[in-house]
């Protein structure tokens, strides 16, 4: 049985960094787990019902949801990889808030109905816009 030194002992209660969910990182999964439901719902509610009305924005809102429901699981869960996954999605989340986002305000035709991204969020308070951003900023703190 090997001895346990300074080394390679972990104190989990004060080794934050590794674990995204704890503290703040619980009500940013939080907020990520509601925007997945809302998403999902809306997607959901707009594919089912009135999909050859606006099937881009309907397919974004979906996509949208995919993107909430990966970051939720993966902010949640601990070690390297899900840390990485987080990331991939958050970035993809803000990379897609912000193309939507410009694409819905000056291409009106193309986002004839909204989508959870468009005109940056602006139907959800611009909390899509600011999610991804606050999430970032929590995974550059608790990078493992």
């Amino acid at each position: 049985m090997p001895e346990e030194t300074e080394e390679n002992t972990v104190d989990t209660a004060t080794d934050t960094r590794t674990d995204k969910a704890s503290g703040p990182g619980r009500i940013l999964v939080a907020v990520y787990a509601i925007f997945a439901l809302a998403a999902t719902s809306r997607a959901a509610v707009q594919i089912s019902t009135k999909f050859g009305e606006a099937p881009l924005a309907y397919a974004l809102s979906a996509f949208a949801a995919v993107v909430y429901l990966l970051a939720t699981v993966a902010l949640a869960r601990r070690g390297a990889g899900w840390w990485r996954i987080a990331l991939v999605a958050c970035g993809i989340e803000l990379l897609g808030v912000l193309t939507v986002g410009t694409f819905s305000l000056f291409d009106r035709e193309a986002f004839p109905h909204a989508t959870v991204w468009s005109v940056y969020g602006q139907g959800y308070l611009f909390i899509p816009l600011v999610l991804p951003v606050v999430g970032l900023f929590w995974l550059r703190r608790t990078k493992p």
